[in-house]
Parts: structure tokens; C-alpha cells; sequence
């Protein structure tokens, strides 16, 4: 077939970078709201649905589709003065729904319903947090996908708003003061450009008391001299103080001040200035402060610090570093709770509060695990498990005697018993052993031929979980491999890791990746026209990199909100935190090895490009949307074989967060629809 791609202006701009001559021809579609961007869009999607519309495929897969994600999803329940809250979703609702119980027995009540907010179930619950009392819930909305916020109160009793209104928060919590009288928060000042667009900085941190209109909430804490440092601000449960974590970008260093709410006039303490390394408070006992951390321990620990006696001198070890990395510390029931990744799997661990171990938890297999949320002293809370082929059952657990029982379990269209996963470590490039997950239905027949999609990320010290995924099963069901490569770069295991896949290491990232597509081959899982490879945000970045780079080695590709133009990353929203994992193209030593991966700027004339599809949302102001708008444009012009290449552009949709369920639904029926329409 010959495409006919809608007519795309390419400019001749070229610059002059670290004395390099650099063109950028379609940069014209950094301006979203010019009405040529816009035409170029609808002619974009026209071609793509006309397409997707045409295939047989995309009415049965959407249809299994919505069956298989029709079923009950429940989140760990969460204890506020003896209250219970927790998200449920009947099955196809756009937004998940938030209710609370007087007790485990009482009759649910609907808190929050978000689908009530909007036709289109584009507005989003982002954010809550119950005041300590119980009778209050602090919470944002997000609309169409955006990362900003607008915080809202309600009382819980009658469902009632208050006329409490919080704009332009981004990248924020609500924490509540002692006496429920308000809120601490954080937020960035108006944007006077385009809000979806103009980089963010400036962060400053506020109290809100209840009652009052925004304009009156007190400035607690700003840094107008450190323009790209935020703020989270959250009181310890004995209500005495304010604990600052000041983030950098997306860097895992951070620092930590601190407030004595019980002083008037109190300053802020710098406690943990340095940056040098990641802290995470978990609980304290009246000054003695217990953080997570990867000070002097790549693998994390948990440190105490009493903060009349701060020199690190005076620092104690609590639970000590383990071959297994630490991710999650929680405080419950006087014992922490130690969530451990075991080669990219859960294991949860607990102990005293002097460190003495204390037992571990017996989960079903391979998989993840969340919650473990409440009050230090609760004798009981809730966790989540999921595997690859196990949709989240929800667990009540009494901390003392390590009972579970089920506290709410899905009713399935299926059988996990038909389905197997397994792990295995293949080889990189320079030797590196990597783990790669492999599911796939146990009757399924393996001999080469079998379409396989191959997911990665790899990035921001970010693990990939181990859980349950509808389009993934879907893609099993119809007889497809499932394949999950945890690459350098992410956050499986510890600090070391990620840094072999940051700055000057990131083409580790995107050998590992294409050392497990070479795996799959080679061991007669699939061939190259059937192996699909997807990914999200940094993913779609990897996605981009590793096509770009082998071009010959995919059947098709489906990069997703992703990356692209890595020399103009920095300049959008809040692009410019990213320079931490990625190094900065403004600076000399950075520059060449971005550019040397960079997807938009190495894709090459006259190369046959696998079948592609690229995506992203409108309303994405996370990662700017122009960046797969140009890196589409670019590969039509240059794509010399006759695989298509298509970008599907989501209307009203951001990165991701707060997505409808149905525009879900329809976005991975079209990402199979496509993959299948084109393997070979």
C-alpha cells in the first residue's frame, strides 16, 4: 500500500549548537494552538482512524476488551480516626469512585464521584488527603489530563463542599495541621504564557486555613534563589512538625528542613542540606526522626536522626542494607514495614521499631505489592496484590498476628491458572545480566512464529511493577507473548543501577533493550516481524532511540507520549527537571551524547522504518506534545520502505494520570489493532 501522508511543512531553520549546524524543520509545531497545528492534527487522525477503521480487528478486540476490564477494582482501604476510605470502580467507569465506612461493616458511602464532573469523564480525582479527625477530605481535580490541579474541601458527614478554592498546584499533596484547622500545600505562581506549555518554576510552599479565600493562605516557605527546587510539605502524626522534602528535578537526591510547628515564630531548620543522597521519612518518635535512605547504601536503609543531636556523628543504623533493594517504608502497628524488590518482584518484610526483624509476609507468587497505609499505631491495615495474570485482591492484615484475610476480590471473565510467567536474565551488550519477564497462555505453543510485544522503560530510578495489565492479557489471550525487560536506568535495583543507565550511560538503556528483542529471537520465542515494542514517557523515548538505532530488528513500534527531541526537552513545562537522569544539552560534555541518541534528530532518509505508530494527548503538559508531532512528521518524510507510519493523537488527554477508562480502552484496542494489522 502507498501512504499519502497529510502535507507537513518542513522548514529550513538550522541552528548553531556547541558548533554543530543542527536543523530543526518543524519546529513551527511547538506553537500547539496555531490553526496550522491544528488542521495537521485532524488531518493526522483522519488518516490514522481511517485506518484502525478499516481493520476487522479493532470492533472484536475493543469488545474483548471492555469484557476483560469490567470487573471490580478496589484500592487498599485507608484509616482516618476510625474511618475507612478507599477507591472502587464497578468495572467501566471512567474514574474511579471514593467512598468511606464508619467501620468495616457499615454500608459504603459515596464520597467523590469524579464521573459525575464531567460528560466526557475527563476530570479527574488527582489528589486527597482525610483531615485527622476524619471530617474532612482536602482534594484536587484535574482536568483533561493536565498535571495542574485545583484543591477543593469537603465534609465528610454530608458530602458537603466548602467554599475553599486552591489553584495552579502542581506536583503537590496536602498534609493537615494538628487541629484540623487547615492545610499545608504547595504550588506554582499563574502562568502568564501558555499554561500548558511554559516551563515551571519557583515552587513555593503555603498553609491554607480553612475558611479563607486563597489570596489570604500564608507563604510558609519559598526559594527565590534556587528557582528549580519544590517543595512538599507534610506534619508528622504527632502533629509537631512540618517536614519539608525539597526535591531537585527528578533527581533521588534531595534535602530536608524542617518547621517546629509548637514555636511561634519558628524558622526553618535545614536538617538535611547536602543533596547528597535520598531521604524518605517514614515516622517519628518525639525528636527522633527514622528515614529511608541511600546514604553509604545503594540498596537503601533505615536511619535514625534525632534532631537535637543532627551531626552524623550521632546517626543511627535501624535496619541495615540488604542484597535485595528497599522501596517502600511504612510505619504501622509500632513495626516497619519493608517492601523489598527481589530481582524486580515484591517481598515484604517487617520489623521493630529498634530494627529487630519481625517476620515476613507470605504473597501468592510473583508480583507487587501497595498499601499498608494508617496510623502508626493501627493494629491493622490493607495491601494490594497483582501479578501479570492476577487482577488486585485487596487484604486485610492485623499487624501483630500476621493474619491476612480477603478483604475484596475481583469476580473474573477468565482463568489466571491458564496463563505462566517466567523470569529470565539474558545478556547485554557489555556483558550485564538483565532481568526480563515472559508471560504468555500455558497452552500456547512455542516455536518462533509467536507475536510477542517487548515492553521497557528504564529510566528515573523508576522500577517497572509486576502486576495486572487488561490490554496485556488481551494481547495473551489472542495468542501473545508478554514480555517485561527491567533495563538499566530504572530503579530495580538501587543506586548503581540506575546510574549505569543515566547522563553519559544512557545508550546502556537502549542496548539492553535491544539485547532482549535479540534474546527472544535467538531463544525461538518470536522473529523480528513479529516482535512488537512499546513504551510510555521515557519508554516512548526508548522506543524512538532503539528504532531509530535498529531499524531492522522490529516489526513494529509503538512509541507513546514519549521524549523525541532531546535537545529541546529542557525547554517546556516541566521538561527541564529531567536534565538529572538525562544530562542537559546546554552544556558541552552533555551535548554530543544526547545528540547521538536523540530520536528526532537520527532518523535517517531513505531508511525503511518498521510499521509505526506513535501517540500522545493534546492536553499532554508533562511531556510536550510536539515532541512526537515532529518526530511523526520527520519519520513520514524520511520513510522510505512502505510500512506506515501514523500518529494517533488523543483529544482532550494529558501523559496519562486521571485518563478515562473508555478512552482506554480505545487507545491499546487501536495500539493492538495496528500491531496486528502489520506483523509479518
Amino acid at each position: 500500500m502507498t501512504w499519502k501522508y497529510p502535507k507537513t511543512r518542513a522548514d529550513d531553520l538550522v541552528e548553531t549548537l556547541h558548533g554543530q549546524q543542527v536543523a530543526d524543520p518543524y519546529r513551527w509545531m511547538e506553537d500547539l494552538d496555531s490553526i496550522e497545528v491544528q488542521n495537521w492534527i485532524s488531518a493526522q487522525n483522519e488518516l490514522t482512524f481511517d485506518f484502525l477503521n478499516r481493520s476487522p480487528l479493532r470492533k472484536k478486540i475493543q469488545k474483548r476488551m471492555t469484557e476483560l476490564w469490567n470487573y471490580e477494582k478496589y484500592s487498599p482501604p485507608y484509616k482516618r480516626a476510625g474511618r475507612y476510605f478507599y477507591a472502587f470502580n464497578d468495572g467501566l467507569q471512567n474514574q474511579d469512585v471514593l467512598y468511606w465506612m464508619a467501620d468495616l461493616d457499615a454500608e459504603p458511602q459515596v464520597l467523590i464521584d469524579p464521573n459525575t464532573l464531567s460528560e466526557d469523564g475527563t476530570v479527574a480525582l488527582s489528589g486527597g488527603a482525610v483531615s485527622h479527625d476524619g471530617k474532612y477530605l482536602a482534594y484536587g481535580l484535574s482536568e483533561a489530563g493536565s498535571d495542574w490541579q485545583t484543591w477543593h474541601v469537603r465534609r465528610v458527614d454530608d458530602g458537603e463542599d466548602l467554599p475553599d478554592t486552591i489553584e495552579w498546584v502542581k506536583f503537590s499533596g496536602a498534609s493537615w495541621d494538628g487541629e484540623n484547622a487547615g492545610f499545608y500545600y504547595s504550588r506554582y505562581d499563574a502562568p502568564q504564557g501558555a499554561a500548558l506549555k511554559q516551563a515551571n518554576y519557583f515552587h513555593k510552599l503555603y498553609y491554607h486555613h480553612l475558611g479563607t479565600d486563597q489570596s489570604q493562605d500564608r507563604l510558609v516557605y519559598e526559594r527565590p534563589d534556587q528557582k528549580e527546587w519544590g517543595f512538599d510539605g507534610r506534619v508528622t502524626h504527632d502533629g509537631r512538625y512540618l517536614i519539608i522534602n525539597v526535591w531537585h528535578g527528578t533527581a533521588s537526591e534531595n534535602a530536608v528542613f524542617y518547621l517546629d510547628l509548637t514555636k511561634q515564630d519558628a524558622e526553618v531548620i535545614e536538617l538535611l542540606p547536602d543533596f547528597d543522597a535520598e531521604y524518605q521519612l517514614v515516622a517519628n518518635d518525639e525528636t527522633r526522626f527514622f528515614f529511608k535512605t541511600d546514604q553509604n547504601a545503594p540498596q537503601h536503609r533505615i536511619i535514625a536522626i534525632d534532631i537535637e543531636q543532627p551531626a552524623r556523628e550521632h546517626w543511627t543504623e535501624v535496619v541495615p542494607e540488604n542484597r535485595d533493594k528497599l522501596e517502600f517504608v511504612d510505619f504501622i502497628g509500632g513495626r516497619f514495614v519493608g517492601t523489598y524488590l527481589h530481582h524486580a518482584a515484591y517481598q515484604v518484610r517487617f520489623f521493630m521499631m529498634d530494627g529487630t526483624p519481625d517476620g515476613d509476609l507470605n504473597l501468592p507468587g510473583l508480583g507487587t505489592v501497595i498499601g499498608f497505609g494508617g496510623e502508626p499505631d493501627d493494629p491493622e491495615t490493607f495491601y494490594k496484590f497483582s501479578s501479570f495474570s492476577t487482577p488486585g485482591t485487596v487484604y486485610h492484615f492485623d499487624v501483630a498476628t500476621k493474619i491476612s484475610d480477603v478483604f475484596r476480590a475481583p469476580d473474573l471473565d477468565f482463568e489466571p491458572e491458564d496463563y505462566v510467567t517466567r523470569q529470565v536474565f539474558y545478556e547485554s551488550k557489555d556483558g550485564t545480566k538483565v532481568p526480563l519477564f515472559i508471560s504468555h497462555r500455558k497452552d500456547l505453543e512455542i516455536a518462533g512464529d509467536v507475536p510477542t510485544y517487548l515492553y521497557g522503560y528504564g529510566g528515573f530510578n523508576i522500577p517497572l511493577p509486576v502486576s495486572f495489565s487488561v490490554p496485556n492479557l488481551v494481547w495473551m489471550e489472542m495468542g501473545g507473548i508478554y514480555a517485561q525487560a527491567h533495563l538499566r536506568g530504572g530503579g530495580e535495583y538501587g543506586r548503581e543501577w540506575h546510574e549505569a543507565g543515566m547522563k553519559a550511560n544512557k545508550q546502556n538503556v537502549f542496548d539492553d533493550f535491544i539485547a532482549a528483542a535479540e534474546y527472544l529471537i535467538r531463544e525461538d520465542y518470536t522473529r523480528t516481524e513479529k516482535l512488537v515494542i512499546g513504551g510510555r514517557s521515557n519508554g516512548g523515548l526508548l522506543i524512538g532511540a532503539c528504532m531509530t538505532q535498529r531499524p531492522d530488528l522490529f516489526g513494529v513500534c509503538l512509541p507513546n507520549v514519549g521524549v523525541m527531541d532531546m535537545l529541546r526537552f529542557h525547554k517546556f513545562t516541566i521538561g527541564w527537571a529531567w536534565v538529572s537522569d538525562y544530562g542537559s544539552p546546554d552544556e558541552p560534555e552533555d551535548f554530543d551524547v544526547i545528540k547521538a541518541y536523540s530520536p528526532y534528530h537520527n532518523i535517517r532518509e531513505g531508511v525503511a522504518y518498521p510499521p509505526t505508530m506513535v501517540l500522545t494527548g493534546d492536553h499532554d503538559d508533562r511531556v510536550f506534545p510536539a515532541h512526537s508531532f515532529k518526530f511523526a512528521a520527520k519519520l513520514q518524510k524520511a520513510q522510505a520502505g512502505d510500512a506506515p507510519v501514523l500518529i494517533r493523537i488523543e483529544t482532550r488527554a494529558g501523559h496519562g494520570a486521571g485518563k478515562p477508562t473508555a478512552k482506554l480502552i480505545e487507545e491499546f484496542s487501536d495500539m493492538w489493532t495496528f500491531a496486528l494489522a502489520n506483523i509479518g
